[in-house]
């Protein structure tokens, strides 16, 4: 059972829309806004990113996600086992310590004005259960843990540090993986 929270965004409001390339300006306008562009990098690259996954040359799935139908983020999932190669591993060995059949998820908040409202933890958990009825059960997130809000995002979200790699993946990345029962209390 999870705690009540009268500032929680039920579920049944957030959606998830596959990117076309129609979403490109919105989403590169987003990619340029500050709080993006601090975890993200160039908008002009990471938009380079983007497409070529629309574009079937890179594996990773991304979405647009809304509120009330309203287009409000982006999320993405990637298939860890796709980069436990050499290219990979060399600068991020950690990666052949979780499970090939891991996913791992990205996800940012496109106005800057609707940060800190509990959007993320409920879309990231609403994500999470899509994510889980395509049948994966190892779902990981590798945030900055310089970045508070995503790491309390996440942790809301049942998000849980992977105790085995803390310290071992660099100063820029927090490894999280998600717990059905992260959230459940007495």
């Amino acid at each position: 059972m999870t705690p009540s929270n009268p500032n929680r965004i039920d579920g049944g409001r957030i959606g998830f829309i596959p990117v076309e390339p129609a979403h490109y300006p919105l989403l590169h306008k987003w990619l340029k806004e500050p709080h993006m562009r601090e975890w993200w990098g160039d908008p002009d690259e990471e938009l380079g990113h983007i497409r070529d996954m629309v574009d079937g040359k890179d594996t990773t799935r991304p979405f647009l996600f809304t509120v009330d139908a309203e287009p409000v983020g982006y999320i993405q999932y990637w298939f860890l086992g796709h980069h436990q190669n050499e290219q990979w591993t060399k600068d991020h060995p950690w990666l052949l310590e979780l499970p090939s059949e891991a996913v791992g998820v990205d996800l940012s908040i496109g106005d800057a004005g609707r940060l800190s409202g509990g959007i993320g933890s409920a879309v990231l958990e609403r994500f999470v259960a899509m994510l889980r009825g395509l049948g994966h059960e190892t779902i990981i997130i590798d945030p900055d843990p310089a970045n508070a809000r995503a790491v309390n995002a996440y942790f809301k979200a049942g998000f849980r540090p992977v105790a085995a790699l803390e310290g071992r993946t660099g100063s820029d990345m927090l490894i999280m993986q998600h717990d059905l029962k992260a959230n459940e209390t007495l």
